[in-house]
């Protein structure tokens, strides 16, 4: 769903994230691909005969922090609309051609704005005093469509996903797909470097020092912390047989970077000190790569295999502790918590089952699933999990008469398992989390709705909007100590912008319609 002339991102502080331009999508971990050529899935099809695991990050739970603001990318208008959290005072500011992208940095002192239409990002710094706006703009190279924010919020890197959209097709009499633009917010200053032929991501380290630029055959390490970027080339596969990069993750210390590629059952192992790349073996067809919240293990789902393995992150090269799945599910996607839970899955065949696993133990328990599933999160506090079903019916005939054919989403308390299954009248378009985490607020493909989950009753309240919902999300807690809880806003498809601000305290609805000229509230 694609509303031209409003492209909506709520800030994300304190993470690296890439955004997409052009295609009005969600931010997405473009570090996997959801093709059906073995993007996202580690070559399934070679290996297996079963499609790629699609590990599309639309459930991802990231906090949303701003200390005021909410931004509003206008493309038609070449505009970014600022909406004050606390009165819904509206301003716009205008930047470049076409703004496919907005977000702020983690500090909240600038707002980051990628021109698709101009080869430009500006940067929109508000007066701490006038809380008046200005505009400083950086041009950058052309056939750019994604943009990665360092975690500090000092660099942004823009690079050409080629699963994206082409932004910049026949305007121009040349294009290059190995090229990266550096833009240094805070010197607003533009560093182009080479890179791999088709990028396939970009990864940072937690203190933002270091960018991973990975292609299928290299990988560029851009060193930030002088006075302009470093990068350092370094190849992983033969360049005349190199299989599909899918996932790189960088362990917390920034030393080791790995890369699970498609159809190749090791892992790729780099030291970024050394440059030294050795593969260590896994089972296999790997089709999930993750580092475990303390960042001293990697987890490798081998689906093939039908295990996980749990390598050692300060000795990688040591043999790995293997635990086998259960049953012959193959699953190939896995969710690791905060705490020592993880759940399995599958999206690439139809499955009505999942899988917890205790990760310090050898113990995988299997679950049931009303219908198979196309993502699984666990809830804020940990103690229920999120199933989004797809459309696709259990092959056995099992699903119930009333979700047939239907996309639905469950809600499951982890301490007893008492399920509680909604059927939708069409696919999951966006979701965010309440900031205290006892809510979800999902919309649909073209529908005028926002459902409210409860994640401690596992009961959902429905709220009517005026048109049909772009993008969700939930401001910031300006006071943690007020009991009350921030809105939720939801974009709507209008010619001049509309959005919704739902406050959970007391369930009421407020609308602005045509911010773009300063629209006012309506009841």
């Amino acid at each position: 769903m694609r509303c031209p002339s409003l492209v909506f991102l709520l800030t994300l502080a304190g993470c690296s994230q890439d955004y997409a331009m052009g295609d009005g999508s969600q931010p997405r971990d473009t570090g996997t691909s959801t093709d059906g050529n073995g993007g996202g899935g580690g070559g399934g099809a070679a290996d297996t005969g079963l499609p790629s695991e699609d590990e599309t990050d639309r459930l991802s739970l990231r906090p949303a922090q701003t200390d005021v603001y909410v931004f509003v990318a206008n493309p038609d208008r070449d505009t970014v609309t600022r909406i004050n959290v606390l009165t819904q005072e509206v301003k716009t500011v205008r930047v470049g051609h076409v703004p496919n992208a907005v977000v702020t940095t983690p500090d909240n002192l600038s707002a980051v704005v990628y021109n698709a239409g101009g080869d430009s990002v500006s940067v929109i710094h508000t007066d701490p005093v006038t809380k008046e706006m200005s505009v400083d703009t950086v041009d950058v190279r052309d056939n750019l469509n994604t943009m990665s924010l360092s975690p500090d919020g000092k660099y942004a890197l823009l690079w050409h996903d080629a699963k994206g959209v082409d932004v910049d097709a026949g305007t121009g009499g040349a294009a290059s797909y190995n090229e990266v633009s550096v833009v240094s917010i805070v010197g607003l200053s533009h560093t182009a470097i080479v890179v791999g032929f088709n990028p396939k991501g970009v990864r940072f380290t937690r203190d933002g020092s270091r960018a991973i630029v990975f292609s299928d055959a290299s990988i560029a390490s851009v060193d930030l912390t002088g006075a302009s970027p470093d990068t350092t080339f370094i190849p992983i596969a033969d360049p005349l047989n190199a299989p599909s990069a899918e996932e790189v993750e960088i362990d917390p210390a920034g030393h080791y970077a790995f890369v699970r590629q498609a159809a190749t059952d090791a892992l790729t192992v780099v030291d970024l000190r050394t440059r030294e790349v050795e593969a260590v073996p896994v089972g296999q067809n790997p089709t999930d790569l993750d580092l475990t919240p303390d960042g001293l293990g990697a987890v490798v789902v081998s689906r093939a295999a039908l295990e996980v393995s749990v390598f050692s992150v300060a000795d990688p090269f040591a043999d790995p502790r293997v635990v086998p799945f259960p049953d012959d599910t193959p699953f190939g996607s896995v969710i690791v918590g905060t705490d020592d839970l993880a759940v399995l899955f599958t999206n690439a065949t139809p499955a009505d089952r999942y899988a917890l696993w205790t990760l310090s133990g050898d113990q995988i328990a299997l679950h049931p699933l009303i219908k198979p599933a196309a993502s699984i999160a666990r809830t804020p506090d940990g103690g229920s999990l999120m199933v989004v079903h797809t459309s696709t019916d259990n092959p056995d005939g099992s699903t119930p008469l009333p979700y047939q054919k239907k996309a639905a989403v469950s809600l499951i308390d982890l301490s007893d398992f008492r399920t509680n299954t909604i059927s939708l009248s069409a696919p999951i378009l966006g979701f965010a989390n309440s900031s205290d985490g006892k809510r979800g607020y999902v919309t649909m493909v073209d529908k005028p709705f926002m459902e409210v989950l409860h994640y401690d009753t596992l009961i959902y309240d429905e709220v009517a909007l005026r048109s049909n919902a772009v993008f969700v999300g939930v401001l910031p807690d300006l006071d943690v100590n007020d009991g009350d809880q921030p809105p939720a806003w939801v974009s709507q498809v209008h010619p001049l912008g509309r959005m919704s601000f739902y406050d959970p305290d007391d369930a009421s609805l407020e609308t602005i319609t045509g911010f773009e000229l300063n629209g006012a509230i309506e009841e």
